[in-house]
């Protein structure tokens, strides 16, 4: 019996999942942990991993590694998204890495995380046609599913942290810098030649923005469980109603809501804005909420 532990580096958090391999191929999840040690926070336009986000990441990895060392027979992997991927001091903190845990961790391609996050959804749904969108910390992931085939895939350099960064929607956001953001994303979906078949299919939601999206809603509707997500579907009105109340008041008013973490508070407009421009730009009326992890999804 073997013990795979998955370290995910991602742009917003770092999570560790711990599943028990049976000797029959088998498995079973023993073991979760997040941190949200924002990597990509203040790597702006020149893509450089700052130093407080570097050893935060690091310290919550260590963490980690005292919790996955207590067991025994444990093979670990760990991979990397789109932050690493985009700092051009990614060396640098892989290295970092290996010397205080002791494992290189992958970093994944753009292309290869959106296929992962196809891989999931199409074993996880078994949905035949639909465009799926993940939408991480410093980047998302569109892929167009036509008969439950990848048809096309692609990764964008936007997220919820470089977005809120570059366009100051942390706190009080203002007219100007909610359109300048917009604009923003619509240029970056209009060089997306495919992008145009998907008007109107079913949008698959992926990321930790669109999992608050889908609490947030549960939680105005009284359901019991809010974290039950996995399937769970949101109306084109629910999505602009959810919006419109974000924008309403500022960082202070967010972190009150229910069903939205307070640490998520600063970052959740800018992590909404893509899904908010999407749905407009494609006419789709329909979304489906999938719970699972932003960035690395294939365990």
């Amino acid at each position: 019996m073997e013990n795979l532990v998955i370290l995910d580096v991602g742009s917003n958090s770092v999570r560790m999942a711990i599943n028990q391999i049976q000797n029959d191929g088998s498995y079973r999840e023993i073991k979760r942990v997040k941190s949200d040690s924002r990597l990509s926070e203040g790597m702006g336009t020149k893509k450089i991993l700052q130093e407080v986000a570097m050893k935060r990441t690091i310290a919550s990895l260590a963490d980690f590694k005292d919790i996955y060392s207590q067991y025994s027979h444990v093979n670990v992997i760990g991979i990397a998204t789109a932050a690493v991927r985009q700092a051009i001091n990614s060396a640098d903190f892989l290295n970092r890495v290996k010397q205080r845990i002791g494992i290189e961790i992958q970093v994944l391609s753009g292309d290869e995380e959106a296929y992962y996050d196809y891989v999931g959804v199409v074993n996880r749904l078994g949905i035949k046609n639909c465009l799926i969108l993940d939408i991480g910390g410093a980047s998302c992931e569109l892929v167009a599913v036509k008969k439950g085939k990848d048809t096309n895939l692609i990764s964008i350099p936007i997220g919820a942290v470089n977005l809120s960064e570059r366009f100051h929607l942390a706190d009080r956001i203002s007219g100007s810098n909610l359109f300048n953001a917009q604009f923003h994303i619509r240029k970056e979906f209009a060089q997306v030649d495919w992008l145009s078949q998907s008007r109107r299919q079913p949008l698959v939601l992926l990321g930790g923005a669109n999992r608050t999206l889908a609490r947030i809603n549960r939680k105005r509707q009284n359901m019991s469980r809010i974290d039950a997500i996995h399937g769970y579907h949101l109306s084109y009105e629910q999505v602009n109603r959810t919006f419109l109340n974000l924008l309403r008041g500022n960082m202070k008013h967010r972190q009150q809501i229910p069903g939205l973490e307070t640490d998520r508070a600063d970052i959740i407009v800018g992590g909404l804005m893509p899904l908010v421009v999407l749905m407009d730009y494609l006419d789709t009326k329909k979304y489906i909420s999938l719970k699972w992890c932003s960035g690395g999804n294939y365990y």
